[in-house]
C-alpha cells in the first residue's frame, strides 16, 4: 500500500474504521472469497487470453485513492494497448470532441485505447475481476463509492470527507444507477448518499442489482 497519508475532515476528526466496521468487512472477505473460488475458471482462461492474444502485461494496477486518503494499488485485467498514455495524448489532440468529454468525465464511449479483448471484457465488467483480491487485502470493499485517482479530488469538493469515510467498491451505486451514462456530478452525488445513508442492508440490495446492471450492454468507457 502506497503513503499512508491521513486527511483530515472540516471538522478535524480522522476516521479510524471505515463505514460498516467489522461487519462489512466479515461480508466482503465472504463474498469476494466465494466468488474468487466460483470464477476461478473464468479468471485462469481471461488471463490466458491476454497473454496469448496481446503479449501484454495481464494485470494493470493503477494507483487510486482509499478509506481515509490512503493510496493503494488497484487491480484490473489489462484492457489498453501498450503506450496507452501516449495513444490517449495523441488522440485528443487530433479530436476536439473527445477532448471535452475527457475534461467533463475522465472517461471516453469511444476509447482508442481499448482493445478487442479489452472491449468484451469492460462490457461484462470481467476486466474487474481481479479487484477480488483488492478487497482481500483490505484496500476496497465489494460495494462503495467508486475508486478515484488523485486528479479527482477536487471534483469531489466537500464530498471528498464523505469519499473518504469508506473503503471503494468494486460496485456501488454508481453502477447500479446507470453506470457509465451518469455525469460526473451525478457519480459522487451517489457516492456521497451511499456513504451517508450505508446500512448492511443497502449492500446486499447493490450487490444483488449489480449482476443485471453489469450484464446489460453498456459503453466501455
Amino acid at each position: 500500500m502506497m503513503g499512508a497519508r491521513r486527511e483530515r475532515y472540516s471538522d478535524g476528526h480522522t476516521p479510524e474504521i471505515p463505514i460498516g466496521g467489522r461487519v462489512k468487512r466479515a461480508f466482503d472477505i465472504a463474498v469476494a472469497s466465494t466468488v474468487l473460488l466460483l470464477f476461478s475458471p473464468l479468471i485462469l482462461t481471461v488471463a490466458a487470453l491476454i497473454w496469448v492474444t496481446q503479449r501484454n502485461t495481464v494485470i494493470f494496477k493503477h494507483e487510486r485513492i482509499g478509506f481515509s486518503g490512503r493510496k493503494f494499488y488497484c487491480y484490473k485485467f489489462c484492457t489498453m494497448v501498450p503506450n496507452a498514455d501516449g495513444v490517449l495524448r495523441d488522440y485528443l489532440a487530433s479530436n476536439s470532441e473527445a477532448a471535452n468529454e475527457w475534461r467533463e468525465n475522465q472517461k471516453l464511449k469511444h476509447d482508442p485505447r481499448v482493445t478487442f479483448l479489452g472491449h468484451i471484457m469492460r462490457k461484462s465488467s470481467i476486466d474487474e475481476l481481479p479487484q477480488l483480491l483488492n478487497v482481500l487485502k483490505g484496500d476496497m470493499s465489494c460495494v462503495g463509492p467508486r475508486p478515484i485517482v488523485d486528479s479527482e479530488v477536487e471534483r469531489y469538493g466537500a464530498d471528498m470527507a464523505h469519499y473518504m469515510r469508506a473503503r471503494p467498491g468494486i460496485s456501488g451505486l454508481w453502477q447500479v444507477s446507470g453506470r457509465n451514462s451518469l455525469t460526473y456530478d451525478a457519480r459522487v452525488a451517489l457516492d456521497a448518499h451511499y456513504v451517508r445513508n450505508w446500512s448492511f442492508l443497502t449492500d446486499v440490495v447493490i450487490l444483488l442489482k449489480t449482476i443485471p446492471a453489469v450484464m446489460r450492454p453498456a459503453s466501455t468507457s
